[in-house]
């Protein structure tokens, strides 16, 4: 399949000209003019709806959709339109967090912490609702890392159907279902000697090294349908050396990916 990339410059709801200026000349921008009286909620659900349809059009169009957002909630746009061709699929939820707090878990209110969770029909379902999205079954779900849980989203991941792997090398041997796969990558999961131009910082975390295997090894098994990529702060990597890193993994997965489908 040949990749197609897809950005969305917002950032929780709100246009981000500093992920703008990021744009590559190949990238499909998707641009939405937001309400301006639109609530927080809502105006996600339309930048989600946006994203779905050039999802959707990728996919239709025998392509493999690369999604570049600024944040998590974007994932439920990518499902949305992925579920058009595809109901069923593995997500493979690469972070440092586990987003799957709920308003009755979070400590802090934040929207960016709940993405997963909305997504397997927990908590508030606007932005769902709103991106046309239907509940992804918490069995076809694969949390790797989250190392920074909050207390109550720490009972609920427990709780849940979720697979949840903390050693991302874990992913390297499990055995995965026969289906279509989701990656779904927030670059915060990679450690901060390699990667600290995020908003949310957690100590620890898996190697560069490791990740390129855990994402080859994903990209070896030629079901792989979409892949998301919630991007740095451009504010705080004035060298590039974020853009450098993650752009350079996201090119060799696009890379072993066109190997594996012969294109």
């Amino acid at each position: 399949m040949k990749p197609v990339f897809i950005f969305s410059p917002y950032w929780m709801g709100q246009p981000s000209p500093s992920r703008l200026a990021l744009a590559r000349h190949n990238w499909r921008l998707v641009l939405v003019d937001l309400p301006p009286d639109a609530a927080p909620l809502e105006r996600m659900g339309l930048l989600t709806r946006a994203l779905s349809e050039e999802v959707a059009a990728a996919r239709s169009a025998g392509h493999l959709p690369v999604v570049i957002a600024g944040d998590c909630t974007f994932s439920i746009g990518v499902a949305a339109g992925l579920q058009r061709q595809t109901p069923e699929f593995t997500l493979v939820w690469f972070d440092a967090h586990g987003d799957f707090n709920t308003p009755e878990t979070t400590p802090s209110g934040f929207i960016g912490g709940m993405p997963l969770a909305m997504l397997c029909g927990r908590g508030d379902q606007t932005i769902v609702q709103g991106a046309g999205a239907a509940v992804v079954p918490e069995r076809h779900v694969i949390l790797t890392d989250a190392r920074d849980l909050d207390p109550g989203e720490k009972e609920a991941v427990a709780g849940s159907g979720l697979t949840h792997l903390p050693d991302m090398a874990d992913l390297l041997t499990l055995s995965l279902p026969d289906r279509p796969i989701y990656i779904h990558f927030d670059v915060d999961v990679l450690h901060l000697s390699d990667l600290s131009a995020v908003n949310y910082k957690a100590e620890g975390g898996p190697s560069l090294a490791l990740v390129e295997q855990v994402l080859a090894r994903l990209a070896g098994t030629g079901q792989v349908a979409a892949v998301s990529v919630t991007m740095w702060n451009p504010e705080l990597d004035e060298s590039g050396t974020a853009e450098a890193v993650v752009m350079g993994l996201v090119e060799r997965l696009v890379d072993r990916l066109a190997e594996v489908s012969g294109g």
